[in-house]
């Protein structure tokens, strides 16, 4: 097996078992017996069952919002997000109850904060803007998102995306531009 190919079958195996069990029960054995490997090979690839769960997120959520980064698309790819989420419920919950939630809010700040900034960046085009304050615009939706996404999934996951896309669209629509012309004109000195 080649090492993608390993660590897909990894990814998987724990995503099946979490059908059956919660992640607090999930061994490295368990893993290691249901895609036939050792338990070498599981900790040549990741250091915990922790790291594997933060990998697979991570890779979910780049298959998700690539290409889907501009002020544009950015309804598209929370919606995507939203909807892996959806399609991965049982995985989902079950981290969501069974890891530090710090554990979770980070990987979410990770996620969703290189798409946010990418809007920013877009939206700050022909102003001169200091950094700081695009990190500051960017901090301030990522927390905000962040605290949606959070309260929805302790929610069951009850609340139609696309609702919650449409009143994000509201808040969202001319605020990053107008902070940053804001910021741009000094406001912020």
């Amino acid at each position: 097996m080649s090492s993608l190919t390993t660590k897909k079958a990894i990814a998987s195996a724990l995503k099946e078992l979490l059908n059956d069990k919660p992640l607090t029960k999930v061994t490295i054995n368990d893993i290691a017996d249901k895609c036939a490997i050792n338990r070498q090979t599981f900790y040549y690839h990741f250091a915990d069952i922790i790291d594997l769960v933060e990998r697979i997120c991570l890779e979910d959520a780049e298959d998700v919002v690539k290409n889907k980064t501009t002020y544009d698309t950015w309804q598209e790819a929370f919606l995507s997000i939203f909807n892996v989420m959806k399609k991965d419920k049982v995985f989902i919950m079950n981290i969501y109850y069974s890891v530090p939630k710090e554990i979770i809010t980070n990987y979410l700040y990770k996620m969703v904060y290189p798409l946010i900034y990418k809007i920013v960046e877009e939206k700050s085009k022909g102003l001169v803007v200091r950094e700081e304050d695009k990190k500051f615009v960017a901090d301030f939706f990522k927390y905000s998102f962040v605290a949606i996404v959070l309260k929805r999934v302790n929610d069951d996951m009850k609340e139609d995306p696309q609702n919650i896309i449409d009143h994000l669209s509201v808040l969202v629509q001319g605020t990053i531009e107008h902070a940053l012309i804001n910021y741009s004109s000094g406001y912020s000195n």
